[in-house]
């Protein structure tokens, strides 16, 4: 943390117009508008408040810097540069290029010092609130009266498309809610989008909606006044609310002919406008030349060095008298499942094999779910409002409240109707760290999630999203409730594994596997009661791999063979079936296939020792059929429902639309055909 004279405040705000108007105009592409508005406030903000080493960027207790506007990713790159992080000037001029560490909005895991990925606007918003109320738990659980672990703020800048996005209402009306005072949100309020002027379109009046949400609003703040700003972020740091800082700024400011308007969003502003805009702000300086003494005020390693090491000695002093808590923090801060989380994993998985019984998957998971909090202190949980139906919550979970000196600590979050902000508060909360996050909601809903689901995806964010009602097994609700195409439609998402479990230990293999990868997950349940099927142990092992050999054919005995594959509640069809084709001289495997994506990442020996080259298969699964044909090619078959579903008893349903016995076994004759 800095403090600086009004020169070089001026000098330091410059610095960052003239690279965001270089890089974006080198690349022919880009944003320069919202860095050259904002860069007063990042002046404010990054020299004077914000607790960062760029030496080390996963310190665990440095502040939370999220761009939620980050088509202005060029003021971001230019702020970590000009700190001292590990992004040369080189990766500035190879801004939106391949292979950069500069793409076009920022993306984490790809830049040092950018904590997660923005661009599809209000989803960094969300994930602020996410952060802010991991370290609001966090510090409820680790903080003692005379030791301060964590104590950091979450610090988002934001503009006029965040707020028009709804998800910005579910995420801040959550965090004024559960009164998340170290989120602090500086919104660039420069009145123009894309399309111009947002008052035909955004009249909203802002400062009375977060009043309103339970936040505190710090209203007419000048955006170009590094003073005032300093100001609103210091009084912003003493409320017992989130806080808006409303920053009136202009947009492109600097530029004679384009400051003010939507010209200066999204595209280069020309060599003959820069060229104006270097004399007008008195940039003396070539395309990428920072002078020293510009370098010399942004410079952060030191500080933050400093910073870092005087929190190492407090945590050594920490950790000395509380030993217990302190290693727990320091591997689940560093990302670290249990020492003897194996041993637990497998105990998990051999309980629910030995219980042997004949539940719901979503009861089933809410018994993994059991063993996972005795084993996991960092499970947190949470429901879309809808805990009695997806079975999220356990016997011994508390719920998390807003207290009256801040948040109650919990391990179970209400987060109302609200799936796309719960979404991607749990890829906040996943990104943050100390915390395994998952939340859950109806199948069917994950189309209000699926923007965050897919950026969880594009991050590998290891964020966990349970999903149950799985199909027209939903029954009376009907259509709009039973899901047809929403399993398929989230296998397409790349790094999204995607399970689908037939029973108990399905189930569990499927939560414990979740909990292991390095990425996000969805796990599918159902409503209804599914059979347990047995099991070897050398099968249990293989539903690990997504998908293996349930009952096989015998060799021995010269019949036509035919594949069954199947996930979910249609596992007892396939099993059903396999008598009925015997007595017709058909020999059939069944095959199942809870995690498709995970089957496919096999090697190429196992898939055709399960898969056999030459072989007829059908697949079966309530839901569109189009997704299996990567499995049985046009020639096979393929049990499935393409329409959407009617309102009647479940039982009633998968009858009326061809989920029998009878239809799997023309289904296996006419493939053989």
């Amino acid at each position: 943390m800095t403090t600086s004279s009004p020169a070089s405040t001026a000098l330091m705000a410059n610095a960052i117009r003239a690279l965001a108007m270089d890089a974006v105009q080198q690349a022919n592409s880009g944003h320069p508008g919202m860095p050259m508005g904002m860069a007063e406030i990042a002046v404010a903000l990054w020299a004077r408040h914000l607790k960062h080493n760029p030496l080390d960027p996963h310190w665990a207790d440095r502040d939370r810097f999220v761009l939620s506007n980050g088509h202005g990713s060029m003021l971001l790159y230019s702020v970590l540069h000009l700190t001292g992080y590990d992004l040369p000037l080189a990766e500035l001029k190879n801004f939106r290029q391949l292979h950069s560490k500069t793409p076009g909005h920022p993306e984490y895991g790809i830049t040092p010092g950018v904590e997660t990925t923005t661009g599809p606007l209000g989803q960094g918003l969300a994930n602020a609130v996410g952060m802010a109320l991991a370290e609001s738990l966090l510090a409820a659980e680790f903080n003692k009266a005379d030791a301060k672990i964590v104590d950091h703020h979450t610090y988002v800048f934001l503009g006029d498309g965040c707020l028009m996005e709804g998800i910005s209402h579910e995420a801040c009306s959550l965090a004024g809610t559960l009164k998340l005072n170290k989120l602090i949100a500086l919104y660039d309020d420069n009145g123009i989008s894309i399309d111009g002027h947002v008052e035909y379109w955004f009249a909203d009046d802002t400062p009375k909606r977060f009043e309103a949400y339970g936040w505190n609003v710090i209203r007419h703040v000048d955006g170009h006044d590094v003073e005032a700003i300093d100001a609103a972020i210091a009084e912003a740091k003493r409320a017992d609310k989130p806080t808006l800082i409303c920053c009136k700024t202009v947009i492109g400011k600097g530029a004679p002919t384009k400051a003010g308007g939507h010209d200066a969003h999204g595209a280069p502003l020309g060599a003959q406008e820069i060229a104006a805009t270097r004399e007008a702000i008195g940039w003396k300086w070539e395309p990428f030349v920072i002078p020293q003494e510009v370098y010399a005020a942004w410079d952060a390693k030191e500080a933050g060095a400093e910073r870092e090491a005087q929190w190492n000695d407090a945590f050594a002093q920490y950790r000395a008298k509380y030993p217990q808590e302190g290693a727990e923090f320091e591997r689940r801060a560093s990302g670290k499942l249990p020492a003897d989380w194996a041993a637990k994993a497998q105990a998990i998985i051999a309980g629910a094999n030995e219980r042997a019984e004949t539940v719901a998957t979503r009861k089933a998971s809410q018994q993994a779910i059991e063993g996972l909090a005795a084993a996991l202190p960092e499970l947190l949980g949470g429901s879309a409002d809808l805990t009695g139906s997806n079975l999220t919550n356990w016997k011994a979970s508390k719920p998390v409240r807003a207290g009256e000196h801040g948040i109650e600590w919990g391990n179970h979050i209400n987060y109302g109707v609200r799936e796309f902000g719960m979404s991607a508060v749990i890829n906040g909360i996943a990104l943050h760290g100390g915390y395994k996050a998952f939340g859950g909601t109806f199948l069917t809903f994950s189309d209000y999630s699926r923007n965050a689901l897919r950026v969880a995806a594009l991050m590998k964010s290891p964020s966990i999203f349970v999903f149950t009602h799985d199909s027209i097994g939903l029954g009376e609700d009907g259509p709009t409730h039973q899901s047809v195409e929403h399993v398929a439609s989230l296998r397409m998402i790349p790094n999204l594994h995607v399970w689908r479990p037939c029973d108990t230990v399905e189930t569990a293999v499927a939560w414990t596997q979740s909990i292991e990868y390095r990425g996000p997950s969805c796990l599918i349940f159902s409503r209804q009661n599914l059979p347990f099927a047995p099991r070897t142990d050398a099968q249990i092992a293989n539903i690990a791999k997504g998908g293996y050999v349930l009952r096989d054919w015998n060799d021995e005995i010269v019949a036509r063979k035919i594949i069954l594959i199947a996930t979910g509640s249609e596992i007892e069809l396939a099993l059903n079936a396999i008598e009925p084709l015997a007595q017709q001289g058909i020999a059939a495997r069944v095959v199942s296939m809870p995690a498709t994506t995970v089957f496919d990442r096999q090697d190429a020996e196992y898939r055709e020792r399960v898969l056999p080259k030459g072989v007829r298969r059908v697949a079966i699964e309530a839901g569109v059929t189009d997704f299996w044909r990567k499995y049985v090619g046009l020639e096979g078959g393929v049990v499935g429902i393409d329409t959407f579903g009617e309102s009647a008893p479940a039982g009633v349903l998968f009858k009326h639309f061809g989920f029998t016995v009878e239809h799997v076994v023309a289904a296996a004759k006419t493939a053989l055909e």
